[in-house]
C-alpha cells in the first residue's frame, strides 16, 4: 500500500528562531508510528536550523526550489548538490508561484526535475490550472501538458518515482478549496496518464488545505496526501492534517 505523504510548504515566512521553534514543536509531537510521511519545506536560509531541530526525528526536509544548473556563474541560484549537502530529501518543482511570478515554463520545470533526480532528491512536481483555464474547461489538458513536458524530458519511469501535487491555482492561498469530487477527477486523470507504472506514485492535493477539509479530500481513492501552505505554519493544525492522512 502506498504510504501517504503530507508536506508543509512554509513559503517565505518566519525567521531562524520561529522556524526552529516550529520544527521543534512538530518533532516533539510527532509519532514515528504513524503510517504517514511528513515533510517540512522551509525557506532556504532556515534549512540548517530546521534540520538541526529535527535531528532525532524521522520528519523529512525539502527545499522550495532548485537550479536546473549543476554549478557555475548563476548568482542567487542553489544547486541540487547544495540541497543534498544541507540534508534535503525532497524539493518542490513547478509550484504555481514559481510559474506565475518567476516565469518558469514547462521546459524549465522539467529541467529542474531532472536536476533534482540526478543528485538523489525526490521532486514534488506541482501542477494545476488557473481559474480562467478551469472556466474554459481546460483543466485536464493543462495538467496533462505540464506532466507530459516532464515525461518527455526524463521518461515515464522517472516521473513515476517522484511525487506529483495537484494544486488548482485558484485555490492557493485564497481560502477556496476544490471539492473532493473535483480533486479526485484530476487525480484520477493523472493516474490514468501514468498508467500501470504510476500505480504507486503518490499524488497529493494542495490548495488551502486545512484540518476541516482534509479528511474528505484524503478519503478519495487517488489522493495520497497533501501539500499544505499556510496551515503548516501552525504546529497543531498541521499535525491534525497529517494524522487525517493515515
Amino acid at each position: 500500500m502506498t504510504k501517504p505523504l503530507v508536506a508543509g510548504n512554509w513559503k517565505m515566512h518566519g525567521n531562524t528562531e520561529t522556524a526552529s521553534n516550529l520544527a521543534t514543536q512538530l518533532a516533539a509531537q510527532w509519532s514515528d508510528h504513524l503510517a504517514v510521511e511528513m515533510v517540512i519545506i522551509p525557506p532556504f536560509v532556515h534549512l540548517g536550523a530546521v534540520k538541526a531541530a529535527l535531528a532525532k526525528s524521522t520528519i523529512a526536509v525539502g527545499a522550495q526550489n532548485i537550479s536546473q544548473h549543476e554549478g557555475g556563474a548563476y548568482t542567487g541560484e542553489t544547486s541540487g548538490e547544495m540541497l543534498v549537502d544541507l540534508g534535503c530529501d525532497y524539493v518542490l518543482v513547478g509550484h504555481s508561484e514559481r510559474r506565475e511570478l518567476f516565469g518558469e515554463c514547462n521546459a524549465t520545470v522539467a529541467e529542474k526535475f531532472k536536476a533534482a533526480q540526478k543528485v538523489g532528491l525526490t521532486p514534488i512536481l506541482c501542477v494545476g490550472e488557473s481559474l480562467h483555464q478551469r472556466q474554459q474547461k481546460q483543466t485536464l489538458d493543462v495538467v496533462n501538458g505540464q506532466i507530459m513536458a516532464v515525461i518527455d524530458c526524463v521518461g515515464l519511469h522517472n516521473v513515476c518515482r517522484a511525487v506529483i501535487a495537484y494544486e488548482p491555482v485558484w485555490a492557493i492561498g485564497t481560502g477556496e478549496v476544490a471539492s473532493p469530487q473535483q480533486a479526485q477527477q484530476v487525480h484520477s486523470a493523472i493516474r490514468t496518464q501514468l498508467g500501470n507504472a504510476g500505480a504507486d506514485t503518490r499524488l497529493l492535493y494542495g490548495g488551502s488545505v486545512k484540518a476541516n477539509s482534509a479528511a474528505e479530500l484524503f478519503a478519495q481513492p487517488d489522493i495520497n496526501g497533501g501539500l499544505v501552505g499556510g496551515a503548516s505554519l501552525e504546529a497543531q493544525e498541521f499535525l491534525n492534517i497529517v494524522k487525517l492522512a493515515e
